[in-house]
């Protein structure tokens, strides 16, 4: 069964456009993964350092246990505590339904 992240981010001053270049990369490497459906980032269009990021997994054991200690990721979650104001916030939740434009 898939899971779905959804991980919210409130960027520090001045650290945005270093964010999304580590968060690109990891986007751009995490997508040619076996288990890996999609994922949308999103920004809040009143406030640019506020950020939603959805991702779709097909299995949260294979995240667990291997897709977050790719090494891609590496610096990416190292450098989490000067990017951002506060943790993360991450919710897990069960697709139920995906409708996408035939």
């Amino acid at each position: 069964m898939s899971v779905a992240y959804v991980i919210a981010f409130r960027v520090r001053d001045g650290q945005r456009d270093r964010f999304l270049d580590l968060l690109n990369g990891v986007l751009d490497a995490m997508r040619v993964e076996t288990t890996f459906v999609s994922v949308t980032l999103h920004e809040d269009p009143s406030d640019p350092r506020h950020f939603l990021l959805h991702e779709v997994w097909q299995d949260h054991r294979d995240v667990l246990e291997v897709q977050l200690a790719r090494p891609y990721r590496a610096a990416w979650h190292a450098t989490l505590p000067e990017l951002l104001d506060a943790p993360r916030d991450i919710g897990m939740w069960t697709p139920v339904r995906t409708d996408r434009r035939a």
